[in-house]
């Protein structure tokens, strides 16, 4: 699957496509196949994300997880400052992260 994340333009957050519009939790994101180029173009020129791309990502129990360790990262925030990261509904799935 193929999912597209980027950087909400005023905030700065990570966020992430989920056909309607941006989420910050990654379980939010669909899969976009081979529509990514369309839909970026037009979200960044509409201004409402910065640096987006798409990412391959799978679906596990219900969960999507980026395929790769750095968008994993990007999905709950910073490591060494647990503090600061997203919140998950359920605690355990940072479990997934590395």
């Amino acid at each position: 699957m193929r999912i597209l994340t980027g950087n909400d333009l005023v905030t700065g957050q990570v966020t992430w496509w989920t056909g309607e519009g941006w989420s910050l939790h990654v379980d939010e994101a669909t899969d976009v196949a081979d529509k990514a180029d369309a839909i970026l173009a037009v979200e960044q020129a509409a201004r409402r994300v910065n640096g987006a791309y798409a990412i391959d990502a799978t679906r596990e129990g219900g969960h999507v997880r980026p395929d790769h360790i750095k968008d994993r990262i990007r999905a709950i925030g910073p490591t060494v400052r647990p503090d600061l990261a997203l919140a998950p509904a359920d605690p355990a799935d940072r479990d997934w992260v590395i």
